[in-house]
């Protein structure tokens, strides 16, 4: 019920039809573009490198994040779809392997933006979603993002062998400019940023120092940069599992990616639902638990077993991610969000790279069930931790400035709250 009155909303749908969109885009794009890279210059090193260039911008989220608390955050939606959906034509011009340099610098643009964007939706959630809501909210999100994954790359690759890269960039271009429309349909009351009273350092330090002294949100969001670390070693062995396991051929990591991903939709949608039950705390560890007992279980050679455990990991994974987020938002002021959200996404996301290089090569010299059977225990031992460490305090689960808005409590907010801010006042954008 709750899930229905979150898509029942003007503002929760229209936002997420703005990332329905944009997402559908951009996992075509990603994929193709390492498709492109491979064929122009034959170098497997290169196409891998377009991930990189994505995800490098994460390192810098302190100070985008900044970025984003120092203006209105709508407004800079809005116009990082617009830059967006202008840059991506420029990909017409890829004929050759010369020219992927300026795929890798489209993609770097990407990235940033997505950090931008990711730090900007923080704020915009804030104003617009009741806390008690919230993980329903963030949880439909990565629904919406999982199934485009799915969805997307067939329908990204199919365009590529009919016509070519500069058709996918154009339909991500188009996808950008609809994303900006529906981002400029949002009616949300968005107070102005307050004038900065220090430089660019000491604001960016501002949110990382709230994010390291936080009882709460440390833990969560270490939990979830170990979740990450753990996945990448165990993404790591997946063709060898596949081989060396399973005894089926290469293309068969489609059908686990694929179950995977059907795991991470169910657990988007439930997401908010558990997380009522159960203190966050739990719930992370709850997720933690799952995804690396699931990563675990894959070490058994037999195909329902390893099934059960890609399905395991597909709800586990995502659980994690949306508890610390969704915890950042819930306890951090609104006029640091940006900074807080963008510096957990770079605690969260930065071990990717590093774990999937060493799971790599950890693949090239132990058995890969060794290395499944390591993640299980350092997982269990994390989520161990998470339970067992509790801090003496906690703050208030609403921040004062959103219980001036009318959000007494997360229970009051389920029973009374509802999404639907009404007509726009003066200060409304």
């Amino acid at each position: 019920m709750t899930v229905r009155r979150v898509l029942g909303d003007r503002v929760a749908a229209t936002y997420l039809g703005g990332v329905l969109v944009s997402g559908f885009g951009d996992a075509a794009m990603l994929l193709v573009a390492g498709i492109w890279v491979k064929t122009l210059t034959g170098s497997s090193s290169l196409a891998a490198a377009v991930t990189f260039c994505v995800w490098a911008p994460t390192l810098a989220g302190p100070v985008l994040g900044t970025l984003a608390d120092r203006v209105r955050r709508r407004p800079l939606l809005i116009w990082v779809n617009v830059v967006l959906a202008a840059l991506l034509p420029l990909l017409l011009a890829v004929r050759a392997g010369r020219d992927v340099w300026l795929l890798f610098a489209v993609f770097f643009v990407i990235g940033t933006a997505s950090v931008l964007s990711d730090a900007a939706e923080a704020g915009i959630v804030t104003a617009a979603v009741p806390a008690a809501l919230r993980g329903d909210f963030n949880g439909l999100r990565m629904t919406v993002n999982e199934a485009m994954k799915l969805l997307a790359p067939l329908a990204g690759a199919g365009l590529f062998l009919r016509y070519g890269g500069g058709a996918v960039a154009v339909l991500d271009a188009v996808t950008f400019v609809l994303a900006a429309a529906a981002f400029a349909a949002l009616r949300v009351r968005e107070q102005p940023p307050a004038p900065p009273v220090a430089g660019w350092r000491e604001q960016t330090a501002e949110g990382v120092r709230y994010l390291r002294r936080h009882p709460l949100l440390r833990p969560l969001v270490t939990a979830g940069a170990v979740a990450m670390l753990l996945s990448g070693l165990s993404s790591a062995t997946i063709y060898e599992m596949t081989d060396a396991g399973l005894h089926r051929p290469p293309a068969f990591v489609a059908v686990l990616y694929m179950v995977q991903g059907a795991g991470s939709i169910v657990a988007g949608v439930v997401a908010g639902a558990v997380m009522r039950r159960l203190p966050e705390r739990v719930f992370a560890a709850t997720g933690l638990l799952l995804f690396t007992a699931g990563a675990a279980v894959r070490a058994v050679p037999s195909l329902p077993v390893v099934l059960t455990g890609t399905l395991a990991i597909g709800v586990g994974l995502p659980w994690v991610i949306v508890a610390g987020f969704t915890a950042v938002q819930q306890h951090t002021e609104p006029a640091l969000v940006g900074r807080v959200a963008a510096t957990a996404g770079t605690v969260i996301f930065a071990p990717t790279a590093l774990s999937a290089a060493l799971g790599a090569g950890l693949v090239a010299l132990i058995d890969y069930r060794v290395q499944l059977a390591a993640v299980g225990v350092l997982g269990l031992l994390c989520a161990a931790l998470l339970l067992l460490l509790r801090p003496r305090t906690y703050p208030s689960d609403v921040p004062a400035a959103e219980r001036e808005h009318g959000v007494l409590s997360p229970a009051d907010a389920v029973e009374g709250h509802q999404l639907d801010l009404g007509d726009p006042s003066p200060q409304q954008h």
